[in-house]
């Protein structure tokens, strides 16, 4: 019994240093794609300061945001198709035995297509390439040490929650997110469970050492008084219905690019390249990830009829963004909408009930959230997510009735997880056919 017991323990103890060496790549690759992608993205301000914000800018921005796509999508097309988009559908599929993962391709595909499509100015978040770089720096170890299928599942969704650790230094959120996302792939056991703590926790140690200690979006909140509650509730019922359109519409896109890159190939990169980067110039709220954005509006007063057309131009750039064709996550651009919707929300209340003036802070935070939880139907993470994100600690209880309210309503609407449809999307298309359990029933589907 004690040289069992020895032997596991030494079992446990090799995979942990494995999954600590994985959190460690996942920390140092993440963080380099956030400071490269953060370098190019001065390019916009450095045109500007050249030729002014006239048409000549515009025609400029707009040539260079479309060769940056064109070849990012080339890239990708050429050499890792399955690099396009974000990479959690990817690695659930990986999980399941039904995608590979290729990590020798996608690896350095990730890396390089992602910067060009993150710093073009498209509508996309870092998060999904550093999620797929995570993993296949995992799988790429687990090759190396010619792990069993167990351990390197186990591995795999370590190193995609440290990326996604990197990605937005939330360490808890990341441990949750593999728990709760992946719950249907994910090889439940205290030594892969522990391996995914110990590999997000290194990644945001490297990621803080690297670019910095703190939040990335430090929102200064007061907290809120429980009556106004009832705002939150309200706020829940329109951002569940708003996470579900986002669902649908991504899909729609998708299939929509689908059709017309199978009669023009690059005809999709290039409109949208072509779109985007002339609004980089004329309407820079409408492009990039810009989480940045959120402190900017965060700290303006904008009417909500302002605040109502960013949502609306938003949500289309983020959807034609993601149908590029290029790598790029959701998770950002979610969050930003989310936001100018909160935000919008509590201006129109602020109208009515002047009260709710200094609440409106708040509610652009639950937003973030809510919209999180209704599209990738996931509320714990929702909730951590965007407390470790803005560090508004104190509006914990309002953020979590968001996201209740938030998953439910996406439930009665019929809405599925946004990365369960993207999976099934890739599967129908490369012609393998999933068994899909059926659907809790409990909101948490």
């Amino acid at each position: 019994m004690a040289k069992k017991q020895g032997e596991t323990r030494r079992t446990e103890g090799r995979f942990f240093l494995l999954a600590a060496l994985v959190g460690i790549g996942a920390g140092v690759g993440g963080t380099a794609l956030h400071l490269s992608v953060d370098a190019l993205m001065t390019w916009p301000r450095l045109l500007v300061d050249q030729v002014g914000k006239g048409a000549l800018a515009v025609v400029l921005a707009a040539l260079i945001t479309a060769l940056m796509v064109v070849l990012s999508a080339a890239i990708v097309r050429r050499y890792a198709p399955e690099a396009a988009g974000s990479g959690v559908q990817e690695v659930e599929g990986a999980l399941e035995g039904l995608r590979p993962l290729r990590w020798r391709r996608v690896l350095p595909v990730k890396f390089v297509a992602g910067v060009l499509s993150l710093s073009s100015g498209l509508v996309l978040g870092r998060e999904g390439p550093t999620i797929h770089i995570g993993a296949s720096i995992a799988a790429a170890v687990s090759d190396w040490r010619r792990l069993g299928k167990l351990e390197r599942n186990g591995l795999i969704a370590a190193g995609a929650a440290a990326g996604l650790a990197a990605a937005f230094n939330a360490p808890l959120a990341s441990v949750l997110f593999v728990i709760e996302e992946t719950r249907r792939q994910f090889p439940y056991t205290f030594k892969t469970y522990m391996g995914v703590t110990i590999a997000c926790v290194l990644s945001a140690f490297v990621t803080e050492d690297i670019a910095g200690v703190g939040p990335d979006l430090d929102i200064a909140v007061a907290a809120v008084p429980l009556w106004s509650l009832t705002a939150f509730l309200g706020l829940g019922l329109v951002i569940g219905a708003l996470g579900v359109l986002f669902n649908f519409l991504v899909l729609r896109g998708l299939n929509l690019a689908a059709a017309i890159g199978a009669r023009a190939p690059h005809a999709v990169p290039i409109g949208v390249g072509l779109v985007i980067g002339a609004l980089v110039i004329v309407l820079p709220e409408a492009t990039m990830g810009h989480e940045e954005l959120i402190l900017e509006l965060v700290a303006a007063k904008n009417g909500a009829i302002l605040l109502l057309a960013v949502v609306a131009v938003r949500l289309i750039t983020s959807v034609a963004s993601y149908s590029s064709g290029v790598p790029g996550g959701i998770f950002a651009p979610i969050l930003t909408l989310a936001a100018c919707t909160g935000l919008a929300f509590g201006g129109v209340l602020g109208t009515v009930l002047p009260d709710f003036g200094p609440v409106s802070v708040a509610l652009a935070v639950a937003a973030m959230g809510g919209l999180f939880t209704a599209s990738v139907r996931a509320p714990l993470v929702g909730v951590v997510l965007t407390l470790e994100l803005t560090g508004a600690y104190e509006i914990l209880l309002p953020v979590l009735v968001t996201c209740l309210v938030a998953n439910v309503t996406a439930e009665w609407l019929g809405g599925r997880p946004i990365y369960e449809q993207l999976l099934d999307r890739t599967l129908k298309r490369a012609g393998i056919e999933r068994t899909r359990p059926e659907r809790e029933t409990s909101g948490l589907a």
